[in-house]
């Protein structure tokens, strides 16, 4: 993909505490026109420091580092001003950490071991203001954790707005959603929206994990 004219670059932070990924990461990232690697972080902490001085659009997150895990640092940089959205990137399957980083807020998740296609197709979905979501890969992540359920204690939700986020963890868009209630998809975003708001969540990701956990959808 090329940028657009007169467009910058997605900026993208590369947080892992092994140099060899972050050289791998910089290498594919780098290769696109349309992204750029500001900087690279070796723990929780540098990584925080470097989103607040180069402000990136994008943190490729590892979740699992020493000092300051990616987890900590996730809930810190959701925290600044204008912050980027977080992938978390992940070596295991099953990690009650990236669980636990989607809580937080993180757009997404991706293994180590995915194609330099995908990795570059998910900074660009992030960056896009997306959540990234692989229905089968959340459903197979939470269910192999060890993540205690959290009852819903905020507003209840209407029975299509519960159609519509049973639908939502399904994988979903909002044009299929719309599609299968025979609604219009102004009327879909809007429930949507209604979702969000009464889980606190930032993103669809996020919205289904909470819901499973308050056992509101089963995956």
């Amino acid at each position: 993909m090329t940028a657009p004219a007169g467009a910058r670059p997605v900026r993208v932070v590369v947080a892992d505490d092994e140099p060899l990924v972050r050289s791998g990461l910089r290498l594919i990232l780098d290769a696109e026109p349309d992204l750029e690697v500001v900087g690279e972080a070796g723990d929780g902490a540098a990584a925080v420091e470097a989103v607040r001085r180069l402000r990136p659009d994008v943190v490729c997150m590892d979740v699992r580092m020493p000092g300051v895990d990616g987890l900590r640092a996730t809930e810190l940089v959701l925290r600044l001003p204008d912050p980027p959205r977080v992938l978390v990137v992940t070596t295991f399957e099953h990690d009650d950490h990236v669980v636990d980083a989607l809580l937080a807020g993180a757009s997404g998740f991706l293994l180590k071991r995915a194609s330099a296609e995908a990795m570059v197709q998910a900074v660009r979905t992030v960056a896009a203001g997306e959540s990234l979501v692989f229905p089968q890969a959340v459903r197979e992540l939470v269910r192999g954790t060890r993540a205690p359920r959290a009852a819903h204690t905020g507003p209840a939700l209407t029975p299509r707005e519960t159609e519509v986020l049973r639908l939502v963890a399904r994988g979903m868009t909002n044009a299929e959603i719309a599609a299968d209630l025979v609604v219009g998809v102004e009327t879909v975003r809007t429930h949507v929206a209604a979702v969000l708001a009464k889980l606190q969540a930032r993103d669809r990701t996020q919205a289904v994990v909470l819901a499973h956990r308050a056992g509101l959808v089963e995956l």
